[in-house]
């Protein structure tokens, strides 16, 4: 047996234990705080299923299973019912996966009676590290699948769900270059709404990192490493200016943006929020304004109890249950 065979055999156990040990730490930190809650009297009200650690449980998952659907995701047997009409398709963010981003999210939704997708865009087969090619390329990926959602659920428009990268330029860039609205006749669109996590709409400094490398010329170089999408959401790049020229937004589509004021990644934070534009309408949201002791960051929004009620009542207006704040903590989500 070769070297090469041997040193994967054993990466692939190593990567298997990791997940393993997350997991498990995730569920007996989640059945411990509920027996606490228990045990003094008060009620656990219904929530959505987010628990502490889960984030780093669900990287884990995403190392080993980096092509695999998210609970409740991808059953391409599931036709739209009257209460949701639209499938809900969901888009990862950058150097993430389905499977990863979204195993929260995808069967919470999936419970609610939703048609749920979650494609894995922008990236190799087998590789966790996805979205990390150009965001032009990744848009017209996403284009693809959409359609093939509509042609199986038989739904004449999709809701989408994104976070980070997934929910501001590649959906943004769908919507406006590659059919997913038409601003002639916004009845006619794939799409009815776009509700994003921490999206990077008008690019981001990463913290100062990118302000840096991009004074210093080295984006390209940075890209030759991570990817393309690097360099296509720094402040004022190419994609960007193209993308926001004429505006953020496409008619006949309504824009929720949910962000946080610790976010890491698409900073500064405000960058994310939209202007609406003729014929669409803009919600933007400061998750600390809605629970001032959330203290989520660019990852954990997406494990963030609080921010999932968010898009469930802006994927059902009409049906909006009241947030009831929650613990949630950088890096670990709740």
């Amino acid at each position: 047996m070769s070297d090469r065979k041997v040193s994967r055999r054993r990466s692939n156990r190593q990567r298997t234990r990791w997940a393993v040990v997350c997991a498990g730490l995730a569920v007996s930190l989640t059945v411990g705080l509920q027996g606490a809650a228990a045990a003094s009297g008060t009620p656990v009200p219904p929530r959505p299923p987010g628990r502490i650690l889960a984030v780093p449980a669900a990287l884990a998952g995403g190392l080993v299973h980096p092509d695999a659907s998210p609970a409740g995701a991808n059953d391409w047997s599931c036709r739209p019912t009257r209460r949701h009409p639209r499938p809900v398709v969901l888009l990862h963010g950058s150097a993430a996966n389905a499977y990863n981003n979204w195993s929260m999210l995808s069967p919470w939704l999936k419970r609610q009676g939703y048609c749920v997708f979650a494609p894995n865009y922008g990236g190799a087969p087998g590789s966790p590290f996805k979205a990390t090619g150009p965001i032009p390329e990744s848009a017209r990926q996403v284009a693809g699948y959409v359609d093939r959602v509509l042609k199986a659920t038989g739904a004449r428009q999709v809701d989408l769900v994104g976070h980070s990268q997934g929910g501001g330029p590649t959906p943004r860039w769908y919507l406006r270059f590659e059919g997913g609205t038409d601003p002639a006749h916004p009845k006619r669109n794939k799409v009815r709404s776009l509700i994003a996590l921490a999206p990077s709409n008008h690019g981001g400094t990463v913290s100062g990192i990118g302000t840096l490398t991009t004074k210093l010329g080295l984006n390209p170089t940075v890209s030759a490493v991570v990817g393309q999408a690097w360099s296509d959401q720094m402040v004022g790049s190419e994609m960007n200016r193209k993308l926001d020229r004429g505006g953020d937004t496409q008619p006949g589509v309504r824009y929720t943006v949910i962000a946080t004021r610790y976010d890491e990644f698409a900073t500064p934070y405000h960058n994310s929020f939209l202007t609406a534009g003729p014929g669409a309408t803009v919600k933007n949201i400061l998750i600390q304004d809605v629970c001032p002791q959330d203290v989520s960051e660019h990852l954990s929004l997406a494990y963030d109890s609080n921010a999932a009620q968010l898009v469930s009542n802006a994927l059902d207006p009409a049906h909006a249950q009241p947030v009831r704040c929650g613990l949630s903590l950088p890096v670990l989500g709740g």
